[in-house]
């Protein structure tokens, strides 16, 4: 059975979001390790990291997460950008370590004009200065699939297989599947002859071996839109199918899926136990 859990808040302490996914009844959670909008975070206290983790043993809490800040930006033709990129970007595995995380999530990168395969290669290596100044360590780095909004990359599952074949340590990496993204991008997951095809693409060009995590969104937005835009699950245009066939693929059963849907519908009803509850019903029947 998938490990479902959710992307939960941090207000208060690292800590507060395991406590949080225990109290919903979670089997893993993914969390920010500081504010996602800044360059630096405070640095996290013995306290707090001791509560995490005391958290998330209480919880039975598998596969901890954490998603790097939206500032960060490898691909970055800007360099003065890149560098400070690349310092954030050690600096989010080192906290992610401090607190045990299996994963770090996040964006491949954006090349601001300067063309795709330009900025496949400042993230080939952008990742090489990264794990060369960074010494050891233990979280596994996630490349996200993207929606491919603006030039953001990672939206063609051919970006994905380029940077792990040009990094030195591949074995350092693995990929998160943002099933929003990758519908947005044009990879119909909604249809069975879709879902199926979207997999024999993936394996055929990266390997099934490789995704370690999915994000479970529907898209507001249309098949190819190309934006970012998440939905409820069964409210969107993948619709309920997409997920059923999803959640049952015995090849991803013992995978961490995490919400990333919107936290509230338009009553203010929170949201997080209705999509929970709808994963596992549909996993079901």
């Amino acid at each position: 059975m998938p490990f479902f859990g959710a992307h939960l808040s941090t207000v208060g302490g690292v800590q507060n979001a395991a406590l949080s996914a225990g109290e919903l009844g979670f089997s893993t959670v993914q969390l920010f390790t500081k504010n996602n909008n800044q360059w630096k975070g405070k640095p996290l206290t013995d306290e707090q990291i001791q509560q995490f983790q005391r958290f998330v043993q209480k919880g039975k809490l598998k596969f901890p997460t954490a998603h790097d800040s939206y500032l960060i930006n490898l691909g970055s033709p800007v360099e003065q950008n890149r560098q400070r990129s690349i310092e954030a970007f050690i600096d989010e595995i080192h906290r992610a370590d401090q607190l045990g995380l299996s994963y770090l999530v996040m964006h491949p990168g954006a090349h601001m004009d300067a063309g795709e395969s330009q900025g496949l290669k400042q993230i080939v290596a952008s990742f090489d200065q990264i794990l060369q100044e960074c010494g050891a360590f233990q979280v596994k780095i996630l490349l996200e699939t993207s929606a491919g909004q603006g030039t953001s990359l990672g939206y063609r599952f051919e970006h994905l297989a380029a940077i792990l074949a040009g990094v030195k340590h591949p074995e350092k990496f693995g990929v998160c599947v943002d099933t929003c993204h990758i519908f947005a991008a044009g990879y119909d997951i909604s249809s069975p002859e879709g879902y199926h095809k979207t997999f024999e693409e993936f394996d055929r060009l990266v390997g099934l071996d490789r995704i370690c995590l999915f994000h479970i969104n529907d898209s507001k937005k249309p098949l190819g839109s190309r934006v970012d835009r998440h939905e409820h699950l069964g409210e969107g245009t993948i619709g309920k199918q997409g997920f059923q066939l999803l959640l049952r693929d015995s090849r991803f059963s013992n995978l961490p899926m995490i919400l990333e849907t919107p936290k509230t519908n338009s009553e203010g009803k929170p949201m997080d136990p209705v999509n929970h509850a709808r994963m596992k019903r549909w996993l079901k029947g």
